[in-house]
């Protein structure tokens, strides 16, 4: 046993082929069984996959970085749970590819964000923080609120996640380019941002 153990330390690469096979195989005992358990795979309550406006505004909120500063998943501790609201639960992001929960709080956490301030504390929340948050600093993004979307862009975004078995109907698909009409990048990045965790406060 001694020689053999010897024998495969002193072969780098039998050392690394027999380290991948083992972390391979924990990885897969780790992961496999999450895709069984409902409370994983299966939406909360009322959950339903976002509308193009708001589908829109999450891809405005990852192509602005928002999330290198914003975490949204608020761990079952009493000092984030009385800061933020419930604890964030996996069947809250069953729609969501990829998810933002993040690690990274520069600015507070905004899984619960959504009904806590109104439409038009967002629009001039973004357009300069520190109207808002003196002490805030986090950039403004005034140039939302004068960049309009393209409305044909998110029939291949919602094709995507259709085929990704997020359950849009066709129709849907089709419609979605007249929601969007005359609508601007700030229209949808707010409407992302009022969404944001309202299933589980409304089960509360």
């Amino acid at each position: 046993m001694k020689f053999t153990h010897e024998w495969i330390e002193k072969n780098p690469w039998l050392l690394i082929g027999l380290v991948l096979v083992v972390v391979s195989f924990g990885g897969l005992v780790e992961i496999v069984p999450l895709f069984f358990q409902k409370s994983t795979t299966e939406p909360v309550a009322g959950l339903k996959p976002y509308s193009p406006l708001r589908l829109a505004g999450r891809d405005i909120y990852i192509r602005e970085g928002c999330y290198n500063c914003h975490s949204q998943m608020i761990r079952p501790f009493r000092a984030e749970t009385e800061r933020y609201g419930h604890y964030s639960v996996a069947g809250e992001f069953v729609y969501d590819r990829p998810f933002q929960w993040g690690s990274k709080r520069t600015g507070p956490d905004l899984a619960r964000v959504g009904g806590r301030y109104s439409d038009e504390w967002h629009r001039t929340h973004l357009d300069n923080p520190r109207d808002v948050v003196p002490e805030s600093n986090m950039p403004g993004y005034p140039w939302l609120a004068k960049t309009k979307l393209v409305p044909a862009e998110i029939v291949p975004k919602m094709r995507a996640l259709q085929f990704m078995n997020v359950p849009y109907t066709d129709q849907e698909i089709k419609d979605a380019p007249a929601q969007l009409e005359d609508k601007t990048e700030q229209d949808a990045l707010v409407a992302y941002l009022q969404g944001l965790g309202t299933q589980i406060k409304t089960r509360n």
